[in-house]
């Protein structure tokens, strides 16, 4: 998820031509706070700098309806003012900072991908990374 709507969308789509998996993609994170447990996601990926919530309070307000998801943090920004409170959230498991491209982000998803789970392939005919 991230407030930049072409940005989102365009990773949304490259992750979905590409890993064998759903991928939902929101703008807004009150939005993605009302359906996220029915998506039943393996991993979230959210922007730090959003409106409404930052990333950090997104991930806190979502893990509780998603308790087998983790999450990965985008930003753009130094986020070392945030060390202890990134540290305090367990379900964090990555933090990449912008920019990237989709194959840096995939590559990501499929590192942070919860073990009890089974992670994700890559589409036939997709790029390996």
């Amino acid at each position: 998820m991230d407030d930049e709507k072409s940005y989102t969308d365009l990773m949304a789509q490259m992750l979905a031509d590409h890993l064998d998996c759903p991928v939902h993609a929101f703008a807004r994170p009150l939005e993605a706070l009302k359906v996220l447990s029915s998506l039943n996601p393996g991993v979230v990926v959210t922007d730090y700098y959003m409106p409404q919530l930052n990333g950090l309070e997104f991930i806190s307000q979502a893990a509780p309806w998603v308790p087998d998801a983790a999450f990965v943090m985008i930003t753009g920004h130094n986020l070392g003012s945030e060390e202890e409170a990134m540290a305090r959230l367990t379900v964090l498991k990555g933090v990449l900072e912008k920019p990237f491209g989709w194959r840096k982000l995939a590559a990501e998803i499929l590192r942070v991908w919860p073990n009890h789970l089974a992670p994700p392939g890559y589409k036939a005919g997709a790029p390996s990374l």
